[in-house]
């Protein structure tokens, strides 16, 4: 198939550090390549892919100081990506909306919408019944919940290439890990006094958006001071492996209807359990003791990291593998590009 991958440009596909949906965009590119698919990366220039690239800006806006508007240049990839629509089977666009107008004019069918972030937002029921022939993915079911009149055509979890974050067979590290934003939803304050009433030290490498920076200011770090918690900051790829996969488990104690939570399934694929509130995705991704386990609080969650030692990494690393893979991602959207190619196919000759 000819497939078009439409990225954000905020950041390069793969992001150089904190950047999940870019992340995804990026193993999914990379393997219907390897499976033969003629694919053009719609990103940034300073992406790297074995894919055709195809860049407006030729860095990530978010490394570019002078630019303070970002919308003129997703205006300019709409464009451009309107420009050569013909030559493509499929278009799969992952941001959320603003392409959907031009589409429709067009009169083009053959558009797949991965929604990559929360749907219970003001405005969106109306703007998805606006658009309600908008061939649409989740990437859980309870993500979806808010707008369960869109026309969705699958459910496709994320998933990882085997290699990105190896199998760790034993924790060296005798810690606990959060990863991620610290941002109020985050709940890195919840992660603190789970591990310090465990008993066991923290270590918290997290991205400060400037939108937080009070929050982390005011609310987080004033306990950093706490002995057990060490603040790495912002890491990349290459830490993230060790990072994960020399700790006893993931907290994550999230405070939110989290669409999916990639953190999750990159600490199980080093072997790492995780430990996880129940919101969001959470019930989706988490075994019930087998590759982690769900807690509703902090007594709970401390229980859990008792438990955690107890796992069997070899396990938790195989239900990553059956259930997680970028292969078994990759199934899921060939399936779903074609229903919708057909399908626009058939109305073309119709």
């Amino acid at each position: 198939m000819k497939i078009a991958q439409i990225a954000p440009l905020a950041e390069s596909v793969p992001p150089k550090a904190y950047g999940g949906t870019e992340r995804i965009v990026s193993y999914l590119t990379e393997e219907l390549v390897r499976q033969g698919h003629e694919v053009t990366l719609f990103a940034s220039g300073d992406s790297v892919t074995r894919a055709e690239l195809h860049a407006t800006v030729p860095k990530a806006l978010r490394l570019l100081p002078s630019v303070k508007d970002p919308w003129p240049y997703a205006a300019l990839q709409l464009e451009e990506v309107r420009a050569r629509a013909d030559e493509f089977d499929v278009l799969h666009f992952h941001w959320d909306y603003m392409h959907l107008p031009l589409m429709r004019a067009l009169g083009l069918g053959n558009i797949v919408t991965t929604m990559h972030g929360r749907l219970d937002l003001d405005g969106y029921p109306a703007l998805f019944d606006t658009f309600s022939d908008a061939a649409l993915v989740s990437i859980s079911e309870q993500q979806r919940r808010p707008l369960p009149r869109c026309n969705w055509v699958g459910t496709v979890h994320h998933g990882l290439p085997s290699e990105v974050c190896r199998f760790e067979p034993q924790s060296r590290g005798d810690y606990l890990a959060f990863l991620g934003r610290i941002s109020p939803e985050k709940r890195a304050d919840r992660a603190i006094e789970i591990a310090g009433r465990a008993g066991m030290k923290l270590k918290i490498a997290a991205k400060v958006d400037a939108a937080d920076a009070r929050y982390f200011r005011e609310s987080i770090e004033p306990l950093l001071a706490h002995s057990h918690v060490e603040f790495v900051g912002e890491i990349g790829e290459r830490d993230k492996c060790d990072f994960l996969g020399q700790a006893t488990a993931l907290l994550f104690p999230i405070d939110w209807p989290e669409p999916f939570g990639l953190v999750m399934i990159e600490a199980m694929s080093c072997g790492t359990p995780c430990i996880a509130w129940r919101a969001g995705s959470v019930p989706e991704i988490i075994s019930e003791g087998t590759n982690g386990f769900i807690v509703d609080s902090i007594d709970s969650a401390v229980a859990a990291v008792h438990k955690a030692g107890t796992l069997d990494r070899h396990a938790v690393r195989a239900n990553f593998l059956q259930r997680f893979s970028a292969e078994r991602m990759t199934r899921d959207y060939l399936a779903i590009y074609r229903h919708v190619a057909e399908r626009h196919l058939g109305k073309v000759a119709a």
